[in-house]
Formats: C-alpha cells, sequence, structure tokens
C-alpha cells in the first residue's frame, strides 16, 4: 500500500502530500499519524526553509475526518492530539504554505485555515460541513481573526462551501491559480521566501500570531523584542553589506 503521507524535498521547500486520494485524502489514523511525522521532520530539517502541505490528486485537498472510521470508533469529542493544529498542539516557527488542490472540506479546511499562507487552484472549495453532519468545530475560533466575523457565521452554520475566487475575496486565500499552475506558483511562493533572511522571516511569523491576542501597545512592544535578536544577528550585519557589495545575501541564520 502507498504511504499515506508523502514527505519531499524541492531545493529549500518541503512538501508534505496527504496520499489517500481514493478516500478523499480524508483523515484517517494513518494521514494523522503522516502528518504528525512530516512536521516533526520538517521542523527538524535544517535544509528545508519552507512547508507546503497538499493532497493528492486533483479533485481534493482534504475532505476533512474519515467518518466512517469515527462511526467504528463512536468518537465523541476529539482529544488535544487527535491532529496537528499549527500554534496550538505543536510548534513550527518556520513558514508554512497550503496548496489547495480540489476542495477543502471540514478538517480539510481546518489544514488550510493554521497554514500561515494559501494559494488555491481555481478549482477549490472551502466548506466547514460538520453543522451538516452534528459534529463541531471548535477549531474555527481563530477564524474571525482572518475573515470578516459574518462571513465565518454563514460559514459555520450554513455548512454550504465557498469557491476559490470568493476565498480569495475574504482574505482566506493569498492566490487563486488555474489548476495546472499550483505546484509551480506555490514553489515561487515559497522559493521567495526562502531567499529571505531566515531570522527576519521567522520573526515576522510570530508577531502576526502574536498580535492577533495583544493589543495596539502590547503588540509593539512583543514586536520590539521579537526582532532585537534578529538586529544582533550576524545576517543582518550581511544584508547591507551584500547590498553594497551588489551582491546576493549569503544567510546564515546566525
Amino acid at each position: 500500500m502507498a504511504e499515506a503521507v508523502l514527505y519531499e524535498n524541492d531545493g529549500p521547500v518541503a512538501w508534505i502530500t496527504i496520499n489517500r486520494p481514493e478516500a478523499r485524502n480524508a483523515l484517517n489514523q494513518a494521514v494523522r499519524s503522516g502528518l504528525w511525522d512530516g512536521l516533526r521532520r520538517f521542523v527538524a530539517d535544517e535544509a528545508s526553509s519552507v512547508l507546503v502541505l497538499t493532497g493528492a490528486g486533483e479533485d481534493v485537498f482534504c475532505a476533512g475526518a474519515d467518518l466512517k472510521e469515527m462511526a467504528e470508533l463512536k468518537l465523541e469529542v476529539p482529544p488535544p492530539d487527535y491532529a496537528p493544529y499549527l500554534g496550538r498542539n505543536i510548534t513550527v516557527p518556520k513558514p508554512v504554505i497550503a496548496a489547495v488542490n480540489g476542495a477543502a472540506l471540514a478538517g480539510g479546511f481546518l489544514l488550510a485555515q493554521m497554514c500561515d499562507l494559501c494559494v488555491a487552484a481555481d478549482h477549490a472549495r472551502f466548506g466547514i460541513t460538520e453543522a451538516r453532519w452534528g459534529r463541531g468545530a471548535p477549531w474555527a475560533a481563530p477564524l474571525p481573526w482572518l475573515i470578516p466575523p459574518r462571513v465565518a457565521l454563514e460559514l459555520l452554520m450554513t455548512a454550504e462551501p465557498i469557491d476559490a475566487r470568493r476565498a480569495l475575496e475574504i482574505g482566506l486565500v493569498n492566490r487563486v491559480v488555474p489548476a495546472a499552475q499550483l505546484r509551480e506558483a506555490t514553489q515561487s511562493m515559497a522559493l521567495r521566501i526562502a531567499a529571505n533572511a531566515p531570522l527576519s522571516v521567522r520573526a515576522s511569523k510570530a508577531l502576526v500570531y502574536a498580535s492577533a491576542s495583544l493589543g495596539w501597545a502590547a503588540g509593539l512592544e512583543e514586536g520590539d523584542r521579537l526582532f532585537e535578536p534578529v538586529y544582533r544577528s550576524e545576517d543582518a550585519q550581511e544584508g547591507p553589506r551584500a547590498f553594497r557589495e551588489k551582491r546576493t545575501p549569503r544567510w546564515t541564520g546566525r
């Protein structure tokens, strides 16, 4: 049998692919375990600066939890470590991009939501379908931070998916591209990020998430704290030096 989750390196970019297209890339035990392993591998992978999360096939990014498995287990409240949730039960300081190749529903929506950036194929759809099946979506609590609250309410209460263009309009998605260009467009974005100073990139990610729970003044103070080691790093001297010498910076992450 094929692995449920694949991990590959493409230059400084790591790709994790949910590989159950025959089951709509649903989150069964094998997929959840594979995602945990893949994310931990990426965190420890010094050669990889950016991670892309995607699904196999052309139709579905991830359809959410495997309802057949859920019915067999008679699962009630999912445990905290049921599946990895970036920033909640696993810390990934490096950037993560969702490359949404099709429908992202329920837990699949969660996977797209939890990533730092999102590139979607033009036929992708996004839906929080839990209300349709009597399940819950407590993981959607950060959603009104990403999109307008009334749109979040509509998604949660109607259980009706939206298309990629609508997702772009409301800010859930960064870019929409033709399906055939999804890999190339996402890799290009990842390489652009990987070319920048790694300490600056990681501090930028930390700042944005910290600001979600802090007020204006506290957010500025947290920004000072996060970026002070960046200013004091060797890379902070390398950048201006490379500019002066008209060459590409050689980042060391120190």
